[in-house]
């Protein structure tokens, strides 16, 4: 939200001129041991934003969910700091005065990286960077850099490296000198053939190797995600219906389908642990086996360069039949999280999509935070992942809102076809069994293809 032009003048003088600091954003070390490591391997950043609207605590809540973010990176949060605008200054973000004693800081503070929290302009980078005489980066290049570290899949590894190189395209006059450059043949110096055409610039050679390398990765990327589409086919013609967990980082989306399947996923209390897709069967009360599939955490002002090249991967929610939209109950502000992920989902297509509501650490959530969210969602289930309470609550309402696609049949099978008795175990919902003289006889929900061989293999009554 951003406040016009007349109405700057409104905002209190003393907040325009003053930078508040937030408190509980410096990194303690509880382990002397680690000091020597993190003075050689970690960075010692300032954080920075802008305040253009909503409540000074939303404010603040944002740069401590950066300082996060910055400690997820692997840096040593040394200060951070707001200023009440009534929108970014085009030229340095906080303007000349307050820039300048940023750069008093950031030397007082011995700091080595500023971070913005906000997506700065190529010019904005440049001028804060040369005011403040140390590196400046803003969230989005935090937040890829994080996806870098985590990306582990192949698939993932390049969907990270092809937003990053969206992101630095036009940026290349601020970071262009950190790119690498090898010599082709034995031009010693120079970029090899195809780089000696008369007046190409460095930039120009940097922005033709940049477009080559992202039209390459896009091509992986679009190769990679047709083993994914043929597994979502086959589950398809099995009719086994999907549910996709969604959610905001770090609100326990993994931990809830280790939960409900035993999966074994990585969980880990750390932003953006899970980057690529985990999916893994789960039996509802009724007997209905569904696919249950975890999915990468959204985040507040997700890159779009990350949304774009995650668009494969993200199929997967807006392909589900149902989306279990994870909140972190103990957040400070799970509103504004609900209201990041569905900005998300709505990008995706995955907006009409049905959701169900998971309010989940409620062992450690304020109860008033808890209903306050019940009594603005339509369908809602609070559980705690860490201690099982309320799964069996979630599996029955997943059973109750998904889709009843099976059709259901009431069939005599002969004691000599027991492989299809199992069959509609394992496939469908079994409804009703008793034995008779003659064999087993069913009522089941199953596939239409099962259905199909029961009855061409048993008599119907």
């Amino acid at each position: 939200m951003t406040f016009p032009e007349n109405q700057t003048g409104d905002l209190d003088l003393a907040d325009r001129h003053a930078l508040r600091r937030v408190a509980g954003l410096s990194t303690e070390l509880t382990d002397v041991t680690e000091v020597e490591y993190r003075a050689l391997r970690l960075e010692r950043v300032v954080l920075i934003g802008v305040w253009t609207g909503g409540t000074l605590a939303a404010a603040e809540n944002s740069l401590r969910e950066l300082s996060r973010l910055a400690e997820t990176a692997g840096s040593v949060v040394l200060d951070g700091l707001v200023q009440r605008r009534g929108r970014p200054d085009p030229a340095t973000y906080v303007g000349a005065g307050k820039a300048a004693e940023l750069a008093a800081l950031v030397a007082a503070t011995g700091a080595d990286t500023l971070i913005c929290d906000n997506e700065l302009t190529p010019g904005q980078l440049r001028r804060l960077e040369g005011v403040v005489k140390v590196k400046v980066i803003d969230r989005t290049a935090l937040i890829l850099d994080i996806f870098a570290q985590h990306a582990r899949s192949k698939e993932g590894k390049a969907q990270v490296e092809l937003a990053q190189l969206q992101y630095l395209l036009p940026r290349l006059r601020g970071w262009g000198e950190s790119l690498s450059r090898q010599a082709g043949g034995r031009v010693a110096g120079g970029g090899g053939i195809g780089t000696r055409g008369p007046g190409e610039t460095k930039i120009e050679t940097d922005r033709r190797r940049i477009r080559a390398r992202t039209a390459k990765l896009r091509r992986q990327i679009a190769g990679m995600s047709v083993g994914r589409e043929v597994q979502r086919g086959q589950r398809r013609r099995r009719e086994v219906p999907a549910v996709a967990i969604a959610g905001y980082t770090n609100a326990g989306k993994s931990s809830l389908l280790n939960a409900a399947t035993g999966a074994g996923v990585l969980v880990d209390d750390s932003l953006f642990a899970t980057l690529d897709p985990s999916v893994r069967r789960a039996r509802t009360p009724s007997g209905r086996w569904i696919t249950l599939t975890d999915t990468v955490g959204f985040v507040r002002h997700l890159p779009h360069q990350l949304v774009e090249a995650f668009r494969s991967t993200l199929e997967e929610v807006a392909q589900a039949d149902l989306i279990l939209h994870v909140v972190d109950g103990s957040d400070a502000d799970p509103q504004a999280q609900m209201a990041a992920v569905r900005e998300v989902l709505a990008e995706i297509g995955a907006a009409d999509v049905p959701e169900i509501v998971v309010v989940n650490k409620a062992d450690t959530a304020d109860p008033v935070g808890i209903k306050g969210i019940q009594a603005k969602e339509r369908e809602c289930v609070v559980v705690s992942a860490r201690t099982g309470a309320g799964l069996d609550d979630l599996l029955a309402a997943v059973d109750a809102r998904l889709p009843r696609r099976d059709p259901e049949i009431r069939v005599l099978v002969p004691y000599g076809r027991g492989d299809l008795v199992a069959r509609a175990h394992e496939e469908g919902e079994v409804l009703a069994v008793r034995h008779a003289a003659e064999g087993t006889e069913l009522t089941a929900r199953v596939p239409p293809g099962l259905a199909a061989e029961l009855n061409g293999a048993t008599a119907v009554r």
